[in-house]
């Protein structure tokens, strides 16, 4: 019985994305890494990292580091207003903050409408995009968030927050 309703909260999740936006173009990611969505926080910035790495929040009583998504993916600085929010994601076990210009709303696209993203060279911030999802109401591009883990910065602040 157990196993059943694992499944089924597994199920549930399947092809599901929370869709959030930076500037006009939407993004998306699986929502079984999403934990929660806050408003923007005291932010306490930490020295000498990368300019996209913001610093960490203090969430009931968890220190969690945050990401710039804009600044991580090379778009221009946006200064946070009443619509500005942090999700919170977990992955691998590791809390992570991302600060995204707006949340809209949980979307299911089935793995039918997902495809690698176009190859360009040169490309960046591609290397965080996993995929594209394809909805009527037009492109969304699929944050790969496991790479986040793989960023060296961010290693590096989530490693120094473990001492």
């Amino acid at each position: 019985m157990q196993d059943e309703i694992l499944k089924i909260g597994e199920d549930t999740q399947k092809d599901k994305y929370l869709i959030f936006s930076l500037g006009n173009e939407e993004y998306g990611i699986g929502i079984s890494y999403v934990t929660e969505i806050v408003g923007i926080q005291k932010i306490t910035e930490i020295p000498e990292v990368e300019e996209y790495i913001k610093g960490i929040i203090n969430l009931r009583g968890n220190v969690i580091p945050v990401i710039d998504v804009r600044l991580m993916l090379g778009l221009k600085e946006k200064e946070y207003n009443d619509r500005t929010c942090t999700i919170v994601l977990n992955v691998k076990g590791v809390p992570i903050g991302l600060i995204v210009d707006s949340v809209s709303e949980v979307l299911q696209i089935c793995d039918d409408n997902i495809v690698p993203p176009p190859q360009i060279n040169g490309a960046e911030k591609q290397k965080y995009i996993n995929a594209v999802g394809r909805t009527e109401s037009g492109i969304k591009l699929v944050l790969d968030c496991e790479k986040l883990l793989n960023n060296n910065a961010l290693k590096n602040v989530i490693k120094n927050m473990e001492h």
